[in-house]
């Protein structure tokens, strides 16, 4: 038998190993691992930046549904009250959203029964009408002296008349008066919280403060609020 050279036997070897090949299923595992990479890295991407938005976003949304519901809350109000007296009806419309509080608590006195049958206690020609009582002696006169003073002055008038108010001073159901302006009255943030004005019934203001009235603006004969009535229109 004939011996095999060196040279041959590692020319044999070489061919009996050849070039390693790759086999379709490892392709098919590397190429499931980098897509499930990739979709790993959108993923995480996507979450951070949804939670970098969603507490503006939820704030915004929680901000839109408590609007809503003050809205909601605030329509259902009454927008009108009716005041009713002896020479005729007042309508006015309530300030509710400038003057929230004082409105309410006017419905919830008014829903009481609190100003049916309550008199006009005051009263002064070309400036104001006052209903229930006031807290000091000699407020209206005060008033009527800063009147006469500011027309004589020529001052310009910052508020209107037939506008609605309670007094500022504290006051208890019990005190809760009511102020219809028969004149402009340029102190009134002085004086008075306005909470409405008179969109109906001017002409019944006018015959209320045409009354006689004693030294101290009191009516002589009585006369007072028969009835007040909430309304959501007019």
């Amino acid at each position: 038998m004939a011996r095999i050279k060196p040279q041959a036997l590692l020319i044999q070897s070489k061919k009996k190993k050849g070039p390693n090949r790759i086999s379709l299923t490892t392709i098919i595992l590397f190429g499931l691992i980098v897509v499930l990479a990739l979709f790993f890295l959108v993923s995480t991407f996507r979450h951070r930046s949804h939670r970098s938005s969603f507490p503006a976003d939820n704030h915004e949304q929680i901000l839109g549904a408590d609007n809503s519901v003050l809205d909601m809350k605030n329509s259902d109000l009454p927008g009108y009250a009716t005041i009713i007296t002896p020479k005729g009806t007042i309508t006015v419309e309530l300030f509710k959203d400038s003057s929230p509080e004082v409105v309410d608590e006017f419905i919830d006195l008014c829903q009481k029964g609190h100003f049916k049958g309550m008199l006009f206690r005051h009263i002064v020609k070309h400036y104001v009408i006052q209903a229930g009582d006031m807290d000091k002696p000699g407020t209206i006169e005060d008033w009527t002296m800063r009147g006469k003073h500011y027309s004589q002055l020529d001052t310009s008038l910052k508020h209107e008349a037939f506008m609605l108010g309670t007094s500022k001073a504290k006051h208890d159901s019990r005190g809760f008066d009511l102020f219809i302006t028969t004149a402009p009255m340029p102190d009134l943030n002085e004086k008075l919280i306005v909470f409405g004005r008179v969109v109906k019934g001017e002409d019944i203001v006018q015959e209320i403060e045409e009354v006689d009235t004693d030294e101290h603006y009191q009516p002589k004969s009585a006369i007072g609020i028969t009835n007040l009535i909430l309304k959501q229109k007019i």
